[in-house]
């Protein structure tokens, strides 16, 4: 699959939004109000499209990327950059995670070579922690917001 990464443009900010994940994955569902949009727009997002520029996925880095509530837990103190990430739902568990994964962190390397790079990731969403393993995240540190777990994980530069 051949992808291009753009900044995010109101036309995918609300694709993006629209999404709809099956069951438990319904966690990453949002709902389509102009501070959403807002969000995609005023922020670090960006859209990841293919040759037909049909929005695929989108990334985010900093403030943006991380869960609130782990601010309570220290989770964020280490200076890192902080990813988020979400695949369009009919790409979801295909395998297309890697290819999609390995762009964004080459973007990243590109953009900010010299930071290690962090996710925060809900843990039933085993699917995504071992595509994050299989990239060389590892776990770090784990807390809990509304009744869900979370864990960071963090790539080290060297």
């Amino acid at each position: 699959m051949d992808i291009q990464i753009i900044r995010m443009n109101q036309k995918y900010a609300v694709e993006a939004l629209c999404w709809k994940y099956e069951k438990p994955y319904d966690f990453y569902n949002h709902v389509l109000t102009t501070g959403a949009i807002a969000e995609l727009l005023g922020n670090r997002y960006f859209a990841i499209i293919n040759n037909e520029r049909d929005l695929i996925g989108f990334f985010c880095l900093g403030r943006s990327a991380q869960v609130p509530a782990g601010d309570r837990f220290g989770v964020y103190i280490n200076d890192c950059i902080d990813l988020g990430l979400g695949i369009k739902p009919e790409y979801t568990g295909k395998g297309y995670g890697t290819i999609f994964l390995s762009h964004i962190l080459n973007y990243v390397y590109d953009t900010c070579p010299s930071k290690d790079i962090r996710l925060t990731v809900a843990t039933f969403n085993r699917r995504a922690i071992c595509l994050y393993e299989n990239h060389g995240f590892i776990k770090q540190q784990k807390f809990s917001h509304k009744n869900t777990d979370f864990i960071t994980m963090i790539k080290y530069v060297s």
